[in-house]
């Protein structure tokens, strides 16, 4: 089963376009106009070893919470019809990751049912372009 697949979002705030092979190598073509989310969305393709291309604009001279949510909401599209009916998978699973100043820790189960429990303090309002309360609000538009 080819687990890779395209979802394309187009909003009169954003136009989204996430290609995602699940069973990549990590290459990476990811442009969202937001250096810290570009970042961090290179550094899952790259440590997940998955092959991702993100094209994303937005109404980013009013904010970039729309180009941040609907970024975050393709990308579960994206995984969720990559990883189809779940066969051949580890559902479940957790990490643990020291990373710069912080410990993070993770636990994924790719059941279906979106849920998000998001803790985290932050020492600045935003790194870079991205608003730190933005952070949380992404990873339940991938939820």
């Amino acid at each position: 089963m080819e687990r890779k697949t395209a979802v394309h979002r187009q909003t009169s705030e954003t136009n989204v376009h996430v290609q995602l092979n699940v069973d990549g190598s990590g290459q990476h073509d990811i442009s969202t106009c937001i250096g810290f989310l570009d970042h961090m969305l290179t550094a899952l393709t790259v440590h997940g070893m998955v092959d991702m291309t993100i094209s994303a604009t937005g109404d980013l001279h009013i904010d970039n919470h729309h180009t941040i949510e609907d970024v975050g909401i393709v990308l579960g599209q994206v995984l969720n019809q990559a990883l189809g009916d779940r066969s051949g998978i580890n559902r479940m699973g957790h990490a643990y990751v020291p990373m710069d100043e912080a410990l993070g820790f993770v636990a994924l189960d790719f059941s279906g049912r979106p849920y998000t429990v998001f803790q985290a303090k932050w020492n600045t309002a935003a790194i870079g372009q991205m608003p730190t309360d933005l952070v949380q609000h992404f990873f339940e538009s991938v939820a």
